[in-house]
């Protein structure tokens, strides 16, 4: 039951975030929007639809099936525990948001997983749609993992679906491209990844690309020395080197970033 009420939620909550922080991003963009912004968003958005297709398909199923048999079976180091439910459910979430940082480290750090994660970096006009712009490789990746972490965590179902819900909403309100008073900004990102905080992490100067991890949770940052700051916000430039021409931003180019040398 709740792996249908998922697949019909997560959708509408896909498509309500998006409408909301897009006309966010028309009424008052943080940067000036580009004039080709429209077909920007639509070659973004043909990636995600991909993506999408493949999870629906693949592992949305397969991952609220394991996750019951784990809750049935009492697989998980949080069950193992014999917690009280709450502290319970809140170490499950703690450690699946502290693997989401780990994830995103490891795909900056390790050489063949960047060759997959640089089509989402290489998007020179950070918006509410980058946020689904992953290569169909990472995602793939990332869903097979998951499928091993679920029971070894002992993660439950309605968990799994909640956090996977908040995560959409937090991955498009920091990607989007808007900004917030300075001192909200700064107080939220001692809670969660806030806008500028994220932007720092688009930045195409590698040393602020190799910061600022955390997907939902700000803590892992700080609590593992990846946290970085910027003075000016509005000097950053988005992208990678060397991925700006057509070529390389078209859906094609996209798809075949893994292969490039650079």
């Amino acid at each position: 039951m709740l792996g249908i009420l998922a697949e019909r939620w997560q959708p509408f909550l896909a498509l309500a975030g998006l409408f909301l922080f897009w006309a966010w991003e028309s009424v008052g963009p943080f940067f000036t929007a580009s004039p080709l912004r429209w077909r920007h968003a639509t070659r973004n958005l043909m990636i995600a639809g991909l993506n999408g297709l493949v999870l629906a398909a693949v592992f949305s199923g397969l991952m609220v099936t394991i996750a019951t048999l784990a809750e049935t079976r009492g697989w998980g180091i949080v069950r193992g525990l014999r917690l009280s439910p709450t502290p319970q459910a809140v170490l499950a979430f703690l450690l699946l948001d502290c693997w989401t940082y780990w994830w995103h480290r490891f795909n900056h750090g390790v050489p063949l997983l960047w060759r997959f994660h640089r089509m989402h970096h290489s998007d020179p006009a950070v918006d509410v749609t980058t946020a689904t712009r992953f290569h169909l490789g990472e995602i793939v990746f990332s869903s097979l993992l998951r499928l091993g972490l679920i029971p070894l965590i002992g993660i439950p179902v309605w968990l799994l679906i909640a956090y996977d819900m908040m995560l959409l909403a937090g991955t498009q309100f920091h990607h989007a491209n808007i900004g917030l008073p300075s001192s909200l900004d700064r107080f939220l990102r001692y809670f969660v990844v806030s806008p500028f905080m994220h932007k720092v992490h688009h930045s195409r100067v590698r040393v602020e690309t190799d910061s600022n991890f955390s997907s939902l949770l700000s803590v892992w940052d700080r609590l593992f020395a990846s946290y970085r700051e910027k003075e000016d916000y509005r000097e950053i430039r988005f992208g990678l080197e060397d991925y700006d021409k057509d070529a390389r931003q078209s859906v094609k180019g996209l798809i075949l970033t893994p292969l490039y040398r650079s």
